[in-house]
């Protein structure tokens, strides 16, 4: 019987022990945690029954991921649900960039931006399953349908900067901008479009949804799917250099720091160079919130929709993740605010809602950014700070002890600068070789990056049953 063995359990690393077993390898999952899921948790801090994520939150990539396609996910009791919008990015006059499910229902209400973003989105959108299993892979492949391929992925080398030129108006800008941010990466910056072009497209073709009881119930459906293949679990151990596993093959749920502490010289020189020079990117500093009756935006469409992304015009975005990727923090920074209970009742308890949020921080930020988040929050909801029941505050120091992937706050697991997108931590086509037999990495590191898809683990579960 070949053997195999999983370090770290979140999505990817559940996703690679499913792939395993199903090609029948007698695998076991090993979680330092005492659960799995990684950043597919959800947890009652405030209010008892009130219902938040810890990370991961919407889930656009997820619900369109060819993996978990494979999974009959009702039979697992994941439902996904939808907000009636999408997306709002707020503005100060009260207007808003506003997300909806479809291409032509966001273009009609865009003005005289309607005609650019139905450039930039329809024929993508439309030949989803043709360039979705592409987007969701190593991107330095051949792929099977270049041509449509080709025409999604021709403004992703621009700058979100430029590309934020081919809208006229303040609201299709600002909106751009608050997608293209979640790169947490400067904007003028090469290749600073993709990751919002790839948000926006699977975005209109499934929906920016949530799980329904929060995004545990995602990990919880991974986990019953590998357990009915025969998989087995073990929770509360973490790995070290002294006990390695000795089966057959070995993948690593870990960031490339973690991989080369473990495996020290038995890593090729060059590959241990390379994971240890592996680039962090910016953190996250997350404040949960218990709020009486919604937030009060001043925007009639963002009380409508589980997203809401607040930093002000184009140019304010831009300017905030510049600062922090040089490590300054900015007064106002861009705030990401999840209102799942409006796609999710449940996660309610009464009049009083589960408000999830985080701001974006400089790598390893020792400060406190709760009222900074407050504060942004106020100035599109006046009113608010009024509303507050309670917090539960995860520092960039807390979030890394939560998730040790999550280093200085960097829930993104790695800068997603040109080179670490495209390659991953170190230039190959093969990211998920380590260079040790029967030994693969296949956390968010890797191609296709975060989210709670399992393409990582997916892909490198798949690299590594090809080379048995």
């Amino acid at each position: 019987m070949t053997t195999g063995t999983v370090v770290g359990g979140g999505p990817n690393g559940l996703a690679a022990a499913i792939t395993l077993a199903r090609a029948g390898v007698e695998t076991t999952l090993l979680e330092a945690d005492d659960t799995v899921g990684g950043g597919l948790r959800s947890f009652e801090a405030i209010v008892p029954g009130l219902v938040h994520d810890h990370c991961a939150a919407i889930h656009p990539m997820a619900v369109g991921s060819p993996f978990l396609a494979t999974i009959d996910i009702e039979k697992r009791g994941l439902r996904w649900r939808s907000a009636e919008i999408e997306c709002v990015h707020p503005l100060d006059d009260g207007t808003a960039g506003v997300l909806q499910r479809t291409v032509a229902d966001t273009a009609a209400g865009m003005g005289p931006d309607g005609a650019a973003w139905r450039a930039l989105f329809q024929r993508p959108v439309e030949g989803f399953e043709k360039i979705g299993p592409a987007m969701m892979g190593p991107l330095l492949r051949v792929p099977r349908h270049p041509l449509a391929l080709a025409g999604f992925g021709a403004p992703t080398p621009l700058p979100a900067a430029a590309l934020a030129r081919a809208f006229r108006t303040p609201q299709a800008r600002g909106l751009w901008g608050g997608v293209a941010a979640h790169t947490f990466r400067p904007l003028h910056e090469p290749m600073s479009s993709a990751i919002g072009k790839g948000l926006l497209t699977a975005g209109h073709r499934h929906g920016w949804q949530v799980a329904e009881g929060g995004s545990g119930a995602i990990a919880a459906a991974l986990l019953a799917e590998f357990e009915d293949l025969g998989g087995r679990v073990q929770t509360g151990v973490r790995v070290t250099a002294a006990d390695v596993p000795t089966t057959d093959v070995t993948l690593f749920d870990l960031d490339p720091h973690q991989v080369a502490r473990i495996l020290g010289d038995r890593l090729p020189a060059r590959v241990r160079r390379a994971f240890t020079r592996f680039r962090r990117g910016p953190g996250a500093f997350k404040v949960d919130f218990a709020v009486q009756g919604g937030v009060p935006w001043t925007n009639a469409h963002a009380r409508r929709s589980s997203t809401v992304h607040l930093g002000g015009e184009f140019a304010e975005v831009a300017a905030t993740e510049r600062a922090i990727a040089a490590g300054t923090m900015p007064d106002r920074p861009f705030v990401l605010v999840g209102q799942q209970y409006l796609a999710d009742p449940t996660r309610s308890v009464g009049d009083v809602h589960p408000v999830w949020s985080y701001a974006h921080v400089p790598h390893g930020y020792t400060g406190d950014a709760t009222e900074a988040i407050i504060a942004q929050i106020e100035r599109f909801a006046p009113g608010f700070r009024d509303r507050i029941v309670g917090t539960a505050v995860c520092s960039t120091t807390e979030m890394s002890r939560y998730n040790a992937n999550y280093v200085g706050g960097d829930i993104n697991t790695g800068s997603k600068d040109p080179l670490q997108l495209v390659f991953g931590p170190r230039i190959t086509v093969q990211p998920y070789d380590l260079g040790v037999a029967g030994m693969y990495i296949c956390s968010a590191a890797t191609p296709p990056g975060p989210g709670a898809h399992g393409m990582c683990g997916h892909h490198a579960a798949t690299r590594a049953l090809a080379r048995l």
